[in-house]
């Protein structure tokens, strides 16, 4: 929790700093306007936007500003680079309408997009697989129906796995109800008695 606000903290400050010197015109002041509403807005919304939430995005910048991997420019910062990466890929959009939301060129858009690509790829190495959670549908009695009806009209189960690059599940943690977040279903895998999610240390999915 306390890191999650610190990476906050920190990715406020920087891009606070950035913005005194980088306001210059219209454009620009649309341009960080709208940055704002992306990261400083609630975390659902942050979700629908970015595809992941407002710690999450903190904690990716953090990242990839304190590896070195991006870094601050003349016009951009990290922020809005990684946003317009996330904007692109989480909702297949086309450089024309990244265009009208950021207020820059096509050329700078594609860069960007490149730049934070390669950024993304480089940490694969210690990445050892993919985690998410799938919903299955169930029967179950009708006093705990509601319970399992989350974002389907029917009652499912949320369960949690990883795989790795082989196609092989290396963990399962069914029993979920489909109201369960994934994030509230991860971290009961990392703290269970039994059948805990081990993590290699310096690794991650």
């Amino acid at each position: 929790m306390y890191a999650a606000y610190a990476a906050i903290l920190i990715s406020v400050y920087h891009r606070s700093n950035y913005l005194e010197r980088s306001i210059s015109n219209e454009g620009d002041y649309e341009r960080h306007a709208f940055m704002e509403r992306l990261t400083l807005m609630d975390n659902e919304d942050c979700y629908n936007q970015l595809r992941m939430g407002n710690d999450a995005f903190a904690r990716l910048i953090n990242i990839l500003r304190g590896t070195g991997r991006l870094r601050n420019n003349a016009h951009s910062n990290v922020e809005e680079q990684v946003a317009k990466f996330l904007h692109i890929v989480g909702h297949n959009l086309k450089n024309r309408t990244m265009k009208f939301y950021f207020k820059r060129s096509s050329e700078t858009i594609s860069r960007h997009f490149h730049q934070v690509l390669r950024a993304i790829i480089s940490l694969d190495d210690d990445c050892i697989g993919a985690i998410d959670g799938s919903h299955f549908r169930v029967k179950v009695s009708n006093d705990v129906v509601q319970r399992y009806q989350g974002r389907k009209y029917y009652p499912t189960q949320n369960v949690l796995a990883t795989c790795s690059f082989d196609l092989k599940f290396t963990y399962v943690l069914p029993g979920w109800e489909g109201s369960a977040s994934d994030s509230r279903i991860l971290d009961n895998a990392l703290v269970r008695d039994f059948d805990k999610l081990i993590v290699p240390q310096g690794n991650y999915w």
